[in-house]
């Protein structure tokens, strides 16, 4: 079993659950792909706060993943390790090629440490979990993640654990995705995908169980906005226990729940046949 719950032995021990990792080989990470992550503490670059709520948490080091593939096609790749990446939900595999050049990929379920991964148009004679290649030359009916949605940008869609789109239709141009949320998008056939889902599903079931997890993470306290002064935050204030009046906003008056934040002029409006479902206003139109 992927996720353990232990005895309660404390109140933050009821309510958490462990993630085991089962999939992860390999303990040290490969030193020559690792990059510093400073951290912000949620400010930008003249120190003002422009996210609340972050600072603190554990020390990391970033890992470069390879989005793109595309120059090692035709090239054989060894795994040699699945990884755990504080930076991203999922797995990451370490690959070693023929050349002797080792790269991080995104670990797609059932990838085993020995098995080979191949990019381009080889890939395709017999497309198997971690092939990336061009989306013309992947059987429809297959589930694809780290999809891009530009040719040559790299992986863009569908990263995280557990997650993966299936490729429904294809004619010369375009090829027919439906995405994890329910939003079904046209992508170039030039586009690369890595063939299967996203391993590490088991993350979705863990239980932070304590509000020390989330400060190992850089999460720090939030106070709500209606407990504030009235000059602090727009929902402050008044005699008593108030709702303040108005929408949910954040401490600049920006709404946090359900205002419009989707660029209506983006060029990528036209590639989506159908938008995302929604739960509290039904499938959006």
């Amino acid at each position: 079993m992927a996720i353990r719950v232990y005895k309660p032995t404390s109140a933050g021990r009821r309510n958490a659950s462990v993630n085991l990792h089962v999939e992860v080989t390999r303990t040290e990470p490969y030193k020559p792909l690792l990059r510093p992550l400073p951290k912000k503490g949620g400010r930008n670059n003249t120190g003002k706060i422009m996210v609340r709520g972050r600072g603190g948490g554990a020390k990391r080091r970033y890992r470069a993943i390879d989005f793109r593939r595309s120059d090692r096609d035709g090239i054989a790749g060894k795994v040699i390790g699945i990884e755990y990446d504080p930076n991203r939900t999922c797995h990451i595999a370490l690959i070693r090629y023929s050349d002797g050049v080792h790269r991080y990929i995104i670990s797609p379920k059932g990838l085993a440490d020995g098995d080979t991964v191949m990019s381009g148009q080889e890939a395709g004679v017999e497309p198997k979990a971690g092939n990336c290649l061009p989306l013309r030359y992947i059987p429809t009916g297959m589930s694809v993640h780290c999809v891009e949605l530009n040719p040559g940008r790299g992986g863009q869609i569908c990263r995280s654990a557990g997650v993966s789109a299936r490729l429904t239709n294809r004619d010369e141009r375009y090829a027919t995705l439906v995405l994890p949320s329910g939003e079904i998008r046209r992508v170039s056939v030039a586009c690369r995908a890595v063939v299967g889902e996203v391993g590490n599903h088991d993350h979705q079931n863990r239980r932070i169980g304590k509000a020390g997890i989330n400060r190992h993470k850089g999460r720090r306290p939030k106070v709500r906005g209606i407990a504030m002064s009235h000059d602090a935050h727009p929902l402050g204030g008044g005699e008593g226990r108030s709702k303040g009046g108005r929408a949910p906003v954040s401490k600049s008056g920006v709404p946090s729940k359900g205002g419009p934040t989707r660029d209506k002029n983006k060029a990528s409006q036209r590639m989506i046949l159908r938008r995302r479902k929604s739960k509290r206003y039904g499938q959006l139109k």
